[in-house]
């Protein structure tokens, strides 16, 4: 009975084997940042439209397998580049891209999995040697930094869009120029700083100045209608009206009417 079963175990133990060994041909994991697409040689070729998603998945032996990061990748560029006046400058990039999943089979049949190098890399430099062409050394250096990285990014993000890759950002790390160059454009910032601040102190005592005068013609304009009102007959009623107020006194002991210069009243006290 033992002997009968015996081929039966050894045939079991070379199947197990056999599959074990196909395994790896057999199965296939997709993880959460990846996706595949399938190529049947003895069928229609590469599957561009259906794209693999993640899990453990099965496939002939024959059928190939082309697996792809759809997460977000960086890569960074050092380069040199010419200024809109032909200063060369050296710059240093990082381009943030990633495939658009549903499209890698496309990406595959036109530059396979050397896509990075094939073509985002070219596209980015190329891009930013056209886009630097256009502005002076001392814009990117200081002024118009963020404008460059804009045009940069939305010029880059158009063509690799075209080619089914999506560019999240284009920065510019560091940006070095001849010595000469960069001390240069650095006293000139310095100095249209220090005119922009003199400037403002100018404008500030011009508005202090403004303020003063208005303040002048105000209290002139008030005096004016002070001493105009002022007539004597109004002079003379007050004086009266203040006399009264001081016969009041304890120390007041005659009072005279009209018997002071201008017919004010007169007062007289003990002494």
């Amino acid at each position: 009975m033992n002997n009968r079963r015996l081929p039966f175990i050894i045939l079991s133990i070379i199947a197990f084997i056999v599959i074990l060994a196909l395994s790896s041909s057999l199965f296939y994991t997709i993880s959460a940042t990846e996706r595949a697409v399938m190529f049947y040689p003895f069928g229609k070729g590469l599957d561009k439209d259906n794209v693999v998603g993640p899990g453990t998945h099965m496939k002939a032996p024959w059928n190939d397998v082309y697996i792809y990061k759809v997460n977000e990748m960086s890569s960074e560029e050092n380069m040199d580049v010419l200024d809109k006046n032909g200063l060369s400058i050296h710059i240093d990039i990082t381009v943030r891209y990633y495939p658009i999943p549903d499209k890698i089979g496309y990406i595959h049949e036109q530059f396979t999995r050397d896509y990075e190098s094939v073509l985002v890399i070219p596209e980015v430099r190329s891009t930013v040697r056209q886009v630097m062409g256009r502005y002076t050394a001392e814009e990117i250096y200081s002024t118009k930094r963020a404008e460059v990285e804009t045009a940069i990014k939305s010029e880059t993000e158009k063509i690799l869009n075209l080619n089914n890759v999506h560019a999240t950002a284009v920065l510019i790390r560091s940006i070095m120029l001849p010595e000469q160059i960069k001390v240069a454009i650095e006293s000139k910032l310095q100095q249209e700083q220090e005119a922009l601040a003199y400037q403002f102190r100018l404008d500030k005592e011009k508005s202090e100045a403004e303020r003063k005068r208005i303040q002048a013609e105000g209290e002139a304009r008030a005096n004016n209608i002070i001493n105009n009102s002022l007539t004597d007959k109004l002079l003379k009623m007050r004086g009266i009206e203040a006399t009264l107020e001081l016969a009041k006194s304890p120390n007041s002991k005659v009072v005279v009417v009209g018997s002071g210069k201008d017919g004010m009243p007169l007062i007289l006290g003990n002494n």
